[in-house]
């Protein structure tokens, strides 16, 4: 009967046993192991020497005679993948701007009750989160508007949505009425009281939010598919479907190296590769402490 509490948590589930134990243990392990090799034969085979690939047939696990840069100083050298990686800087950073004024300006109007036409935006907000107008609308509107061939066609698209604003205003709504009427008593307006206490206090939801819009953008490339026409101002990802996934190969004339001998072609894919990766890798440690309680709290609160 002892043995039988021992195996009780404190909430009620029965503890797993050791058998179980190990096997979750080695199924963890085999799925970390499949996600993870992978990724360490990509950045072993943009680091290996030209030889050392060559030998191995274009694919490096380990890299054993040192690690060399050359694939990354082609790239970087100020061809089509450098331009590109500036192009999908500036949409990243405009774009997710741009996304997080408009979002948390509409999620604040739509969480304050009894302000004018609230609840018909709500609505509206909500049917374009349930049906979405399709490509050729979309594809025609940008074109009415002259966005064509423009990088404000891959921005301003996809600048607000509408997940996001149910998220944010969720949160806005949530926060303590007695805050908000004590700065109102004290003549604060409403845009001081979204800018000086609003986003202070929503630092979270505004970090998650900003996530995935930066993801959004620097990982999008159908859209500049669809209406950028000019090879010059296509985005990193665009570039890296373009070399790697159609298998087009890279010449010297892309790379801005005319005249250098190149680094083996997957070294190339590899390195874009990683380049593509990378940044989201950098930012997302500093924004996943605040992941769980922004999305949790935005989406259960009101």
């Amino acid at each position: 009967m002892s043995h039988k509490r021992q195996q009780v948590l404190v909430g009620g589930m029965p503890m797993p046993g050791r058998a179980e134990r190990v096997v979750k243990a080695l199924f963890l392990t085999v799925i970390c192991g499949v996600v993870v090799f992978p990724f360490i034969g990509v950045i072993s085979t943009s680091l290996a020497s030209p030889e050392e690939v060559i030998r191995a047939g274009g694919f490096v696990m380990f890299p054993t005679d040192g690690i060399d840069l050359s694939a990354y100083r082609s790239i970087l050298s100020g061809g089509t993948v450098t331009q590109a990686l500036v192009v999908s800087g500036f949409i990243t950073a405009v774009g997710t701007t741009l996304a997080l004024f408009l979002t948390c300006t509409l999620g604040w109007a739509l969480s304050r009750r009894g302000t004018f036409g609230n609840k018909p935006l709500l609505l509206l907000v909500l049917i374009s989160l349930l049906f979405n107008p399709g490509l050729i609308p979309t594809y025609l509107v940008v074109q009415q508007f002259g966005l064509l061939d423009s990088l404000w066609a891959v921005i301003l698209p996809v600048s607000v949505s509408a997940f996001n604003v149910i998220v944010v205003r969720a949160y806005f709504a949530g926060l303590p009425a007695s805050v908000l009427d004590s700065a109102r008593i004290d003549g604060a307006s409403e845009w001081k009281l979204f800018w000086h206490i609003g986003l202070p206090l929503s630092k979270a939801v505004v970090a998650v939010v900003g996530l995935f819009y930066g993801v959004g953008y620097w990982n999008s490339f159908f859209g500049a598919l669809l209406y950028l026409n000019d090879s010059s101002k296509w985005p990193l990802q665009l570039v890296l479907r373009t070399y790697v996934v159609n298998g087009v190969e890279i010449g010297a004339q892309d790379l801005g190296a005319a005249g250098e001998a190149l680094p083996p072609q997957t070294s190339i894919q590899m390195a874009i590769l990683m380049i593509s990766v990378v940044p989201i890798l950098c930012v997302y440690p500093f924004i996943q402490r605040h992941f769980a309680k922004g999305v949790l709290t935005g989406a259960v609160k009101g």
